[in-house]
């Protein structure tokens, strides 16, 4: 094994050591308050692409960076550590839908620079802010079948997931991200292709940056979709020696309280990290979702005293307003303390 030079991000372990750091809210959320249309989708690049684009909110670090940076800036404001990149969907195997394949690696590059921008616009000696290059799931996966009459049937590989991933952490890793966020994850056998390209990248270049790992648990029962418990979920992403391990998106902190409280007890060498969507999806609401700031705020409020909490913030339906509101609640609060921690080695290797 090579050596590698352990440089950007390295101030973020500290810091979770220290009080219970915040990450942003939702992208998708905040866009639909701008009212985008099919023209700001396409801008001069893709004006005469044949699909629809509408809806591919990847695409808007290349046609509308200026909103972008906004968003950005909002969340920096309300008071968020970590900003994580628009680039929830910038694989190829995602863009694909889209016919916009080949564009994947200028959305990752372009998406970590805005980022980049927005978090050294607000960053102080006294107040870093970090860039999370975001790895989310694709549209196919590795463990589940397409189809109900084959069991057996996969509409994706294990290598094909791999160099999509790979040539999208390239594009993050160049466009300056401090930290690797895997998240979102339903299926562990996709994470594992992630975490495998991250690794293999960092082992390539020399760069070693740390790498958060979120789960999703998609309903009441208490596993992610493809099958697994929150500890046994753990347990098949340990080796990759996380920065923290968490959950996010499907359920909101209410629901997803007894599944953090799963993890905070069995993944005690690590940091903790958890950002629900705002309650349950209304249409009526002007985000789509339940919770109201104050609610969700009062919600992790309730983590952060029962000592489970780390990195805390929102997922769907979540805005500036509750990203202020969770920091404000959790503020007051020790951070959860590791023991044995994985990463410390790493650091000293």
């Amino acid at each position: 094994m090579t050596s590698v030079a352990y440089t950007r991000g390295m101030a973020l372990p500290a810091l979770l050591e220290r009080r219970i750091a915040i990450i942003d809210g939702a992208m998708g959320t905040m866009l639909q308050r701008y009212k985008l249309q099919e023209a700001d989708f396409r801008g001069d690049r893709f004006a005469t692409h044949v699909k629809d684009l509408k809806g591919n909110n990847d695409l808007l670090v290349l046609t509308r960076p200026d909103v972008v940076l906004d968003i950005h800036k909002q969340y920096l404001a309300a008071g968020a550590d970590v900003i994580e990149t628009n680039t929830f969907g910038a694989t190829t195997i995602a863009q694909e839908d889209y016919g916009l394949a080949d564009a994947a690696r200028d959305m990752n590059l372009a998406a970590a620079r805005i980022a980049r921008q927005a978090a050294d616009a607000f960053s102080t000696t006294d107040h870093p802010r970090f860039v999370a290059g975001a790895l989310g799931p694709t549209p196919r996966t590795a463990s589940i079948s397409p189809d109900v009459n084959d069991p057996g049937a996969r509409n994706v590989s294990f290598d094909e997931l791999h160099a999509a991933y790979r040539e999208q952490a390239e594009g993050l890793l160049e466009g300056g991200c401090d930290l690797f966020l895997v998240e979102t994850i339903f299926d562990t056998l996709n994470a594992k292709a992630a975490i495998f390209a991250l690794d293999e990248l960092m082992e390539d270049t020399g760069e070693r940056l740390p790498v958060i790992i979120s789960g999703t648990v998609t309903d009441a029962s208490g596993r992610i979709l493809s099958g697994q418990t929150v500890a046994a979920f753990w347990h098949s992403v340990r080796h990759a020696r996380p920065l923290a391990v968490g959950l996010n998106c499907a359920l909101g902190a209410a629901m997803m309280r007894p599944y953090i409280e799963e993890l905070h007890k069995v993944a005690g060498d690590t940091f903790i990290s958890c950002y629900p969507n705002a309650g349950l999806p209304n249409p009526m609401s002007e985000t789509g979702f339940d919770e109201t700031p104050a609610v969700t705020g009062s919600l992790l409020e309730d983590f952060a005293r029962a000592g489970f909490l780390n990195l805390a913030g929102g997922c769907c339906g979540t805005t500036p307003e509750h990203i202020a509101e969770v920091a404000r609640r959790v503020g007051g609060y020790r951070p959860r303390t590791r023991q044995d921690p994985l990463f410390t080695p790493l650091l000293a290797a």
